[in-house]
């Protein structure tokens, strides 16, 4: 085990203008403000404090719908959002069922597409409608990166792929990809999980993947921590994911607005 484990927390809020705050499945951070989004295309605003290793304040300030440039809301089957990153004040989002990227400013507003590799763009690509744009990422050095939560049918199943404006990195799959966030310059942050519908038992698998360090096609890959619900962790649906200091983490789980499930936030801290 190459993560720490620093605080976590089951959160519960109040609906905000009568948003429900549930189905989280993508997180960015900046400067004491945390911003969250619903794969029902919502976005939330959060002010947090991260005192000595807790998450000592998370307070809600605002929930708003994902808009078209015209203001109206997105079309039900155009609401998939699920990856999430900030840059420059602005949100580039990533969906399923429609796959695309698009960037929103703050409140929610769609201001511009971003073009993807045209791969991408067909959803009958991928192994199916809700395995689609799943993660996304920023750095200066490689610029917006994506990746599918299964590899598309055209590719190998275990390899998990990631694209960038014109290139692509590969990296040995264990489950499916639900998020990545750079470490460094080089090195990505990922996010795997898997569910056994008999048995229950949920897996999350965190892993280090060098872009830099490539062999035989495949970028070296280290796997920093493999937890199991049935050796004891309090695991979720975990889809988003966050840096927030100097190896430093959040990630949050999506409840699917069910029962039996939770919205759990953990702060961690990597050993890469």
């Amino acid at each position: 085990m190459n993560i720490k484990i620093l605080d976590s927390m089951e959160l519960r809020f109040n609906e905000y203008n009568d948003i429900e705050v549930n189905e989280l499945s993508a997180l960015s951070y900046k400067k004491g403000k945390l911003y969250a989004l619903s794969n029902r295309g919502y976005l939330y605003s959060f002010d947090i404090k991260l005192k000595k290793n807790k998450v000592s304040r998370l307070t809600l300030k605002k929930a708003v719908e994902l808009k078209k440039k015209n203001s109206k809301r997105l079309r039900k089957k155009h609401r998939d959002a699920e990856g999430m990153v900030l840059l420059d004040n602005e949100l580039y989002i990533s969906f399923e069922r429609k796959p695309r990227i698009d960037i929103f400013n703050l409140n929610g507003k769609k201001l511009r597409k971003y073009k993807i590799p045209k791969k991408l763009q067909y959803i009958g690509a991928y192994q199916s409608k809700n395995k689609a744009l799943e993660a996304i990422a920023y750095s200066k050095k490689y610029g917006i990166i994506t990746a599918p939560e299964l590899p598309l049918i055209s590719s190998d199943e275990g390899l998990h792929v990631i694209y960038a404006k014109d290139k692509e990195f590969k990296f040995f799959a264990s489950s499916s990809l639900t998020a990545m966030e750079f470490i460094d310059d080089d090195r990505l942050l990922t996010l795997e999980r898997s569910f056994n519908q008999l048995t229950r038992q949920r897996v999350i698998v965190l892993k280090v993947v060098n872009l830099s360090k490539v062999k035989d096609g495949v970028c070296y890959s280290k796997v920093l921590a493999m937890l199991n619900s049935s050796k004891g962790w309090n695991l979720d649906n975990f889809e988003g994911l966050t840096k927030v200091g100097k190896n430093k983490f959040l990630m949050v789980s999506d409840d699917n607005r069910g029962f039996f499930q939770k919205t759990l936030l953990v702060f961690f801290k990597i050993y890469p």
